[in-house]
């Protein structure tokens, strides 16, 4: 992942670098724009006019991607592991359900050894 931020920081016409935690929390339709530059493939007036790019946001929204039957019943995506259990909630900071404070602190202190000095942060969201 940190090549992956290094190369975005030197190369950004090449590498596009998102975060999760800010596609949910900002206006979705900036990243698909922001995305659709990236691509060489910008919206047009006319089909920012006619809805498109909020067509697209609501067709790849995490509630839709999640209601799909293959994403219900489905596998495939890793052996021996149902498809359901790729998706919870889709909530920023739903993590603290899972982890325990002793896994944070370790996580926490993973990120700051790998990421340190990087400018790649990952806020850890309390709620």
């Amino acid at each position: 992942m940190l090549g992956y931020w290094k190369d975005s920081l030197e190369r950004p016409e090449k590498v596009l670098f998102l975060k999760y935690e800010e596609m949910r929390e900002h206006n979705q339709g900036l990243h698909l724009r922001k995305l659709a530059n990236f691509l060489g493939c910008p919206f047009s007036l006319e089909e920012e006019k006619s809805g498109v790019v909020d067509g697209i946001e609501k067709l790849c929204s995490f509630e839709k991607l999640k209601d799909l039957e293959v994403n219900k019943s489905g596998s495939g995506a890793i052996i021996n592991f149902e498809n359901k259990h790729l998706f919870r909630k889709g909530k920023v900071g739903d993590w603290v359900n899972y982890l325990s404070p002793s896994m944070v602190e370790k996580l926490s202190q993973v990120m700051d050894d790998k990421l340190g000095g990087s400018g790649l942060v990952f806020k850890l969201f309390v709620s």
